[in-house]
């Protein structure tokens, strides 16, 4: 990639540059072609989540936002790998919910949250580059969706739970393998080798590619992020390396089992087709079935079938 045309990888600049609010737009278009409506945000929400820290436990972007119904909502982007994603994911939807909410408050006052992960790494098997979950409860018996009523405003109204409990996107930006046409498509090019076309209108990368150049950034950012790209780089290599010589290990053990397994194998076989001979034999001198039975420890009906 030409030096002049390069630009910061998504990762980085959600935990580095687009925290000022004159870079949200850039967030926001990421957010609106995600959830396919328009959404501004707010504010960066301050909380242990938003920590600088190399070895951050909540190495997430915490976002306080509105959507096109002007509701607040809270975003929630993931963008590391770790051991028990689910996992983690799951404790910082929590985390999300639980920090923005003032002890005390009403239930009412729980906002929608949208956990976004954007993965790096190979998680779980699967086709598609972008998966999208909700939770929704169906009737066992009659498949129907269930609505809650509530009071709003003096108003009985019906809410589903799936417009309340918080919902999920996982971005395997290593799945995405096609020509960019779309703009959902053109942020996943982005998100995984930082390219962004000159002609873009998809929204929040036009702003991109004004502000996330890798020649605007000061020696000192170039430098940080450098090393932040190398630190990736080595973590890929240690994990493929790994992966690799757990295949050849596997492979082994799994050759020397499979030849232990065939000398087993062998000997059960052998012994089995023993006790059949002389289960023959011992009928032939006519000994009664019982006798051989007892003799070899075959069925009446394995002794019938000689």
């Amino acid at each position: 990639m030409n030096e002049n045309n390069k630009f910061v990888r998504f990762d980085w600049a959600a935990k580095r540059m687009l925290r000022d609010k004159a870079n949200f737009g850039v967030i926001e278009g990421l957010l609106t072609v995600l959830i396919g409506e328009k959404i501004t945000i707010e504010q960066m929400l301050e909380s242990e989540s938003n920590q600088n820290a190399r070895d951050d436990k909540f190495n997430r972007v915490d976002i306080k936002a509105l959507n096109s119904k002007g509701e607040i909502i809270i975003v929630e982007i993931q963008l590391t790998r770790q051991l028990y994603y689910l996992e983690r994911i799951l404790f910082g939807v929590s985390k999300a919910i639980t920090e923005h909410i003032t002890l005390g408050s009403k239930y009412d006052n729980v906002k929608k949250v949208y956990s976004i992960s954007i993965l790096y790494f190979d998680l779980g098997k699967g086709s598609d580059y972008l998966y999208h979950g909700k939770t929704s409860f169906i009737g066992v018996h009659t498949g129907d969706r269930l609505q809650v009523s509530a009071k709003e405003k003096n108003a009985i109204s019906m809410r589903a739970p799936e417009e309340v409990f918080p919902e999920y996107y996982i971005i395997r930006v290593n799945e995405f393998n096609q020509v960019a046409t779309t703009p959902l498509e053109e942020w996943i090019a982005y998100l995984k080798d930082g390219s962004i076309r000159e002609d873009t209108q998809a929204p929040g990368l036009a702003e991109a590619r004004n502000k996330l150049q890798y020649l605007k950034m000061s020696k000192k950012e170039r430098q940080d992020y450098d090393r932040h790209i190398d630190a990736i780089m080595t973590q890929n290599d240690v994990l493929d390396t790994a992966k690799m010589e757990g295949r050849a290990e596997g492979r082994a053990e799994g050759r020397a089992e499979g030849r232990a397994e065939g000398r087993a194998e062998g000997r059960a076989e052998g012994r089995a087709e023993g006790i059949k001979t002389t289960a023959l034999n011992l009928k032939k001198m006519g000994m009664t079935v019982e006798q051989i039975m007892e003799a070899t420890g075959l069925t009446k009906l394995e002794i019938d079938t000689l």
